[in-house]
C-alpha cells in the first residue's frame, strides 16, 4: 500500500513520547498516543493495545491484545475440548496444578517440578536453595541476565546472595571464562536465550563446554529457561536433553506458551521439596490457580509443538527485513540481531529516536492495518547514541506474512518515519 495515498493523520494518532522495554510487547511508559488519546501513562498503554490489538495483520498477538471475555471464552473452549471441564478446581497447589507439575517434569526430563506464580520467585528460590547446599552465596551470571536487570537487586536484598560476572560481552560466557573466573562461586546461572543481548544462544558445543567448566569448579548449574521452549531448533537437540545439562531449570508459561502467568522450577526431588517450603515462605502458595494452570497446559498442547515453525519463519522475516531496509536506503544504517535469529525473537536497530519510531509503528497500523513493529526503546548504556531498538516476535499470526508482505510494510513504515 502506498502511504502517500492514505489520508492525512487524524486526531488521536500517535505523536511520540518516551520508551522502555517490557515483556508484554505493548505496555510501556508514555510512548505513543496523542495528548487527546493518551493524557497519562495508563491511557497511553491502553491506546497502544487498542491500536495494535485491532491490527488486521500482526507478527504476534500477545495476550494483552485481547479482551477479558475473549480470552476466557477461548480458554473455556479449549478446556472443553481437552476433557478438563469437569476437573475440580485446585486448592493450594493440588489438582490441576499437580497435573501441570507432572507434565513439566516429563517435558524437561527432570525428576520433579513445582509451580510458582512468578518466574522471579522461582528463580530466587532456586538460587538460594543451591546456595544453602553448596555453602556459597555467590552466583555467577551475565550482567544482562534477568536478576541483574529486571529484579531490583532482589538476590542480594531478599536472599543475601552475591553475583559475579564471568563476562560482560553480549553473549553467554565461554568455558574459559567460567573456568578462569578469579572468584569462587557455588552456582553458574545461564539464561537461555539471553534476552537482553538479543535472544542469543551459544552453540551446543559451547554450552556443554561451559557447563563442564562449572562442574570442574564443583559448581552447580541452573538454567534460566524462561524461553527454553524455543531453543531446540537452534541446538538441534530435544528439550529434555537441553534441560538435562543443568541441575535445575526454571521455565515460564507466558513468554513462549501464551499462558496467563506462572512458572515452574524443575530439578531433583529433594531440591523441589525444599523449594516448596520456600514457595510458602515467599507467599507464593496461592489459594487457587486453576485458570493459570489450564492456560499453561493449553500452551504446552498448542504452542509448544508450533515453536519450531515460528523459529523457521522468524528467519524468513529477518531476511526480508534486511533486504527491505537495505533496498530502501532511508535509514542509512540498520542492524538485524542476530543476523539469523536463534529463536523466534530478535532485535531490529535503526538510527532514529525511539519516540519517532514508535509513532510510526502506531501510525502504520492505524493506516494500513499491519502491525510490523511495536514499541521502540533507547539503545541502553552500551548502544550507539541516536539509535533505537525493538524486539520482533514471530508467532502464529506471523506465519501469515510472506517476505513480500514484510517488504511492503517496511516501505510504508519508513515513509511514515520520514514524515
Amino acid at each position: 500500500m502506498d502511504v502517500d495515498a492514505l489520508p492525512p493523520e487524524t486526531p488521536g494518532e500517535v505523536t511520540g513520547g518516551t520508551a522502555g522495554t517490557t515483556d508484554d510487547g505493548v505496555a510501556g511508559t508514555t510512548d505513543g498516543g496523542s495528548a487527546e488519546a493518551a493524557p497519562d501513562e495508563g491511557a497511553a498503554r491502553r491506546y497502544r493495545a487498542q491500536v495494535w490489538g485491532g491490527a488486521t495483520r500482526s507478527m504476534w498477538r500477545p495476550s494483552v491484545d485481547g479482551t477479558v471475555g475473549g480470552r476466557l471464552r477461548a480458554l473455556a473452549d479449549w478446556t472443553d475440548a481437552a476433557g478438563l471441564a469437569d476437573a475440580a478446581p485446585d486448592l493450594y497447589g493440588d489438582g490441576l496444578v499437580e497435573v501441570l507439575e507432572e507434565r513439566i517434569a516429563a517435558e524437561l526430563g527432570m525428576p520433579a517440578a513445582v509451580f510458582f506464580p512468578t518466574g522471579t520467585m522461582a528463580q530466587q528460590v532456586a538460587l538460594r536453595c543451591w546456595a544453602g547446599r553448596t555453602g556459597s552465596p555467590v552466583v555467577a551470571l551475565h550482567p544482562l541476565a534477568h536478576p541483574e536487570v529486571h529484579e531490583d537487586g532482589a538476590l542480594g536484598a531478599v536472599s543475601g546472595l552475591r553475583t559475579v560476572h564471568p563476562t560482560d560481552a553480549p553473549r553467554l560466557p565461554t568455558a574459559e571464562e567460567v573456568r578462569d573466573h578469579p572468584e569462587p562461586f557455588g552456582t553458574l546461572m545461564l539464561e537461555l536465550p539471553l534476552r537482553d543481548a538479543g535472544f542469543v544462544l551459544p552453540s551446543w558445543e559451547e554450552l556443554t563446554a561451559a557447563v563442564g567448566a562449572a562442574r570442574e569448579r564443583d559448581a552447580v548449574v541452573h538454567f534460566d529457561g524462561a524461553r527454553l521452549w524455543e531453543c531446540p531448533t537452534h541446538f538441534g537437540r530435544p528439550l529434555a536433553e537441553i534441560a538435562g545439562l543443568a541441575d535445575s531449570v526454571y521455565v515460564s508459561f507466558y513468554k513462549s506458551l501464551d499462558g496467563m502467568s506462572g512458572a515452574a522450577l524443575a530439578g531433583p526431588e529433594d531440591l523441589v521439596a525444599e523449594a516448596r517450603v520456600w514457595l510458602h515462605r515467599y507467599g507464593g502458595q496461592v489459594f487457587q490457580q486453576y485458570p493459570v494452570a489450564l492456560a499453561a497446559l493449553r500452551g504446552l498442547d498448542t504452542e509448544l509443538p508450533r515453536l519450531p515453525s515460528y523459529v523457521a519463519h522468524a528467519r524468513v522475516v529477518a531476511e526480508a527485513l534486511r533486504e527491505a531496509l537495505a533496498a530502501e536506503g532511508g535509514p542509512g544504517w540498520f542492524r538485524i540481531h542476530p543476523e539469523v535469529p536463534h529463536t523466534h525473537q530478535f532485535q531490529v536497530w535503526l538510527p532514529y529516536e525511539p519516540d519517532v519510531l514508535t509513532a510510526a509503528a502506531l501510525a502504520l497500523t492505524e493506516r494500513t492495518g499491519a502491525c510490523l513493529f511495536r514499541r521502540w526503546s533507547p539503545p541502553g548504556a552500551g548502544g550507539p547514541p541516536g539509535t533505537a531498538v525493538t524486539e520482533v516476535t514471530v508467532a502464529a499470526a506471523g506465519l501469515e506474512w510472506t517476505a513480500e508482505d514484510v517488504r511492503t510494510a517496511v516501505r510504508d513504515f519508513l515513509a511514515l518515519v520520514a514524515r
